[in-house]
C-alpha cells in the first residue's frame, strides 16, 4: 500500500484532484493483487436510526484497511479525525491518511488507529480487525 502510494506521489507529484490519485491507487493496488473497494457507501445506525450512505470510503484495501485520500498543501486537524471516526463507525483497527499535495510522500502519510488520539505517533495499536458491512 505505502509503495503504491510512494511510487505515485514520486511519479506524478502534488496538484491533481483527489479522484485522479485515488482512481491510481486503486489501480495500482489491485495490479499487485489486493482486494480494493472504491468510494465505498457505509451505512450505520444510531441512536435506533439506520442512516443509508451515511458517508463513503475513498479506499478500503483488503476489507480492514480504511485509505483517505487528499490533496491539499497541508492536512488540518479535522482530516485526521475524519478518518478517526470512520474507523470507529465501521469498528475497523487501522487506515491510512494520504495527502498527496504534500511536498513529499513521508510528509504526507498519517497512520490513524482507532481507539489512540495522537494522530502523529509512530506506535501501532491493533485492538480488533473486523469487516466492513
Amino acid at each position: 500500500m505505502v509503495d503504491c502510494g510512494f511510487g505515485i506521489h514520486k511519479e506524478l507529484g502534488p496538484g491533481l484532484l483527489e479522484n485522479v490519485y485515488e482512481a491510481v491507487l486503486a489501480a495500482m493496488l489491485v495490479e499487485v493483487g489486493m482486494h480494493v473497494d472504491r468510494q465505498k457507501p457505509i451505512s450505520i445506525t444510531y441512536n435506533g436510526l439506520l442512516l443509508q450512505n451515511a458517508f463513503r470510503a475513498d479506499l478500503i484495501v483488503e476489507n480492514s484497511l480504511i485509505v483517505e485520500i487528499k490533496s491539499v498543501e497541508q492536512l488540518a486537524p479535522v482530516h485526521g479525525k475524519q478518518l478517526l471516526t470512520y474507523l470507529r463507525l465501521t469498528k475497523q483497527p487501522l487506515g491510512l491518511l494520504i495527502n498527496f499535495g504534500a511536498p513529499t510522500f513521508r510528509d504526507g502519510v498519517k497512520r490513524v488507529v482507532n481507539g489512540h488520539t495522537n494522530f502523529a505517533s509512530s506506535s501501532l495499536r491493533v485492538h480488533q480487525n473486523l469487516a466492513v458491512d
